[in-house]
């Protein structure tokens, strides 16, 4: 009986189903590497500009202590039923923004029936110049050689956030020239006697509504 002659493939030679699959992935990548080679091919274009913005101040401001433009801080002493005190002061807007409004807030420390008793303590009116008051003294009074207005009418010295009315300097740049008069009224009675207190005048400033630039 003859044998077969025919030999077999070496293992090696046969592709099994598993080697074929393998190949095929590895072509398939090849060829996906080799299409994405064009994606970084663009065209591409650019401008640019620029500008500077820039905020405002809100600054208000008294005039320099010690001059007529501002004697707020002189006091007065031995004050009887019917006397007056006038001081000047300037109210500056030295910001560059126009103002909305300007309030006036008055306080004691330390305090006394001089500004606790609304009706027998003291007095406050403020009015304002056209021009810079003509200043004599001391004591001091004040004439105007321009036109007088009313900032503020008669009420007690102390009073939270009050609203001055016909003022200029709710605009930049500009000044009013202003005098504070307080009186003691003449009906005070033996209770005002030696009294004593310290009045403080803060101004603030609200900055004008927005608006666009």
């Amino acid at each position: 009986m003859r044998r077969s002659t025919a030999r077999r493939r070496p293992e090696s030679a046969r592709w099994s189903p598993t080697r074929k699959l393998l190949a095929s992935v590895a072509v398939l990548g090849a060829a996906a590497s080799i299409a994405g080679l064009g994606t970084f091919a663009t065209f591409t274009s650019s401008t640019s500009a620029s500008h500077t913005v820039s905020s405002g101040t809100v600054t208000i401001a008294l005039g320099a202590t010690g001059a007529s433009t501002n004697r707020l801080n002189i006091g007065a002493s031995g004050l009887a039923p019917g006397d007056t005190i006038q001081r000047s002061v300037d109210l500056l807007n030295s910001g560059s923004l126009d103002l909305a409004s300007v309030t006036l807030t008055t306080t004691a420390a330390p305090s006394s029936l001089l500004d606790t008793d609304a009706t027998n303590g003291l007095q406050m009116v403020i009015d304002k110049c056209s021009v810079a008051w003509t200043e004599s003294g001391p004591p001091y009074t004040y004439t105007c050689g321009g036109t007088t207005s009313s900032v503020l009418a008669s009420r007690p010295v102390i009073g939270s956030a009050l609203a001055p009315s016909n003022l200029s300097s709710l605009t930049s740049g500009a000044t009013d020239h202003l005098r504070v008069t307080l009186t003691l009224p003449s009906g005070a009675g033996n209770t005002l006697q030696n009294q004593s207190s310290t009045i403080s005048y803060a101004f603030t400033g609200t900055q004008r509504a927005a608006t666009n630039k």
